[in-house]
């Protein structure tokens, strides 16, 4: 399969009318598969409605068809027709932070969309992101589009285009460059089908910023312990993983430094996954920073594109500072877990 490349480089201008967004969406009409960005990371788009279109997602993915997607809308309007039952604390979200980093899940409405969407269940993801390209190509389009991460099944999400070229090319019909993500974490997930939200992945919007707004938020007892079941889009299955296994160093920069010489005693090539702060402090085969402690937003927009650079250094080993988990440091955490298979080692 050809894999085309659309170049948008001026961001300021994106009218429907707009050629390579027109392509794009030509694309998703016609039931193919399109990556785009968005201000998380790179969706793979396709016609939410339509179980062909759908169904090349997992093919190009190689991702499990039990794993449900959120689908993107371009504008409030339609969300109704996709949802029911929307809880007023669900308006009050909508209206404070989209379009944005957060997907809420809902009751569906009707049978609009392929089941494969939405897993079988009777609960849909679904999300307006705050990206121009996006937002263009849904509306020129003019069907809600699925849109899981833009990456083979497992490893880390894209936050640039060359990161989908690399993983899906000739696996999908096309690719809209428009330069690196913002947020570089996926999208909070929050389950508005109770009586009191609840957060079934951390993203892009904090639980302190969902507190802020419609008080209590709870928090899933799958983030919480291992062996439950999770409910979210994107959390079934281990993802975010480089080539190399991941550890998580929980201590000093010092104890840090021990692990990495006693590894490399045993003949391994270890990168060092730290931050400005810590990369003069640090000695291994490679040391990357993932940016500052001080701004761990920052270390968010960097992270997937910091380990797939550790594919390109061929190490053995990655060992990676852990975080605060307040704030986004708490996505940012969730995700370093994930990558590492939750292996962690504690500084006694």
């Amino acid at each position: 399969m050809n894999t085309n490349l659309w170049t948008v480089d001026d961001l300021t201008d994106l009218s429907t009318s707009y050629p390579q967004i027109a392509q794009a969406a030509k694309m998703l009409k016609e039931n193919e598969v399109v990556a785009f960005p968005t201000e998380t990371v790179y969706g793979l788009g396709a016609n939410a409605c339509s179980d062909e279109a759908v169904r090349k997602i997992f093919e190009a993915k190689g991702r499990p068809s039990d794993n449900p997607l959120i689908v993107h809308i371009a504008s409030q309007e339609k969300l109704n027709d996709i949802v029911q039952d929307i809880p007023d604390y669900a308006k009050q979200l909508i209206k404070e932070f989209w379009p944005g980093p957060l997907t809420l899940v809902l009751n569906k409405k009707g049978e609009q969309l392929s089941d494969f969407v939405t897993a079988g269940l009777d609960t849909v993801g679904v999300r307006m992101p705050d990206h121009p390209i996006a937002l263009a190509l849904i509306k020129e389009a003019d069907v809600p589009v699925a849109a899981p991460s833009a990456n083979r099944s497992g490893k880390p999400s894209p936050t640039q285009a060359t990161h989908v070229y690399h993983d899906l090319k000739g696996r999908i019909s096309g690719i809209v460059d428009g330069g690196p993500t913002g947020v570089g974490v996926e999208s909070t997930v929050v389950d508005c089908t109770a009586a009191i939200p609840t957060i079934l992945r951390p993203g892009g919007v904090t639980k302190e910023q969902l507190e802020a707004v419609v008080g209590k938020v709870g928090v899933d007892q799958a983030l919480l312990e291992e062996g439950h079941a999770p409910k979210s889009p994107g959390m079934k299955y281990t993802h975010y993983a480089p080539n190399a296994p991941v550890i998580v160093v929980d201590g000093s920069r010092s104890f840090l430094q021990t692990l990495i010489n006693q590894y490399e005693k045993d003949g391994k090539k270890v990168g060092v996954l730290t931050t400005e702060e810590g990369k003069s402090e640090l000695q291994a085969a490679k040391v990357i920073a993932c940016g500052t402690r001080e701004n761990l937003q920052t270390v968010a927009a960097n992270l997937y594109d910091v380990l797939r650079k550790f594919d390109q250094e061929d190490v053995d080993l990655i060992l990676s500072e852990s975080f605060p988990q307040a704030g986004v440091g708490e996505a940012v955490m969730n995700r370093l877990l994930k990558a590492a298979g939750n292996q962690v080692i504690v500084e006694e």
